[in-house]
């Protein structure tokens, strides 16, 4: 019997996984205060991407990440945790407006 892939190591081992830490809320209010933006101008990570449910992180937390490399040195990201139906919901509404530009340019959709 074949066991999920996340059963057999600790994905955040992986020394190609950077880190990730949940910040707290106080923490989440500073970074976009700093930042001067809302929830919805942060980049985003699917709540199934296999770390997310390694660190059980949930929908709305902000995630830290840390990168590091020979070359770039280290670098800190910011990521919001989504639900993955909001993406498949932007990728059919850019896909409908796309057939609507097709539409009016003459274009044939089919």
């Amino acid at each position: 019997m074949w066991e999920p892939v996340e059963s057999m190591f600790k994905i955040t081992e992986h020394q190609l996984v950077p880190k990730h830490e949940i910040l707290s809320e106080q923490e989440k209010r500073a970074l976009l205060e700093r930042f001067g933006i809302t929830e919805d101008k942060l980049p985003r990570i699917f709540v199934t991407d296999p770390v997310i449910a390694h660190i059980k992180a949930k929908v709305g937390d902000v995630l830290k990440i840390t990168r590091t490399s020979p070359t770039a040195g280290r670098s800190i990201y910011y990521r919001i945790v989504v639900e993955e139906e909001k993406r498949a919901a932007e990728v059919i509404e850019i896909a409908e407006e796309e057939g609507e530009e097709g539409e009016e340019e003459g274009e044939d959709i089919e």
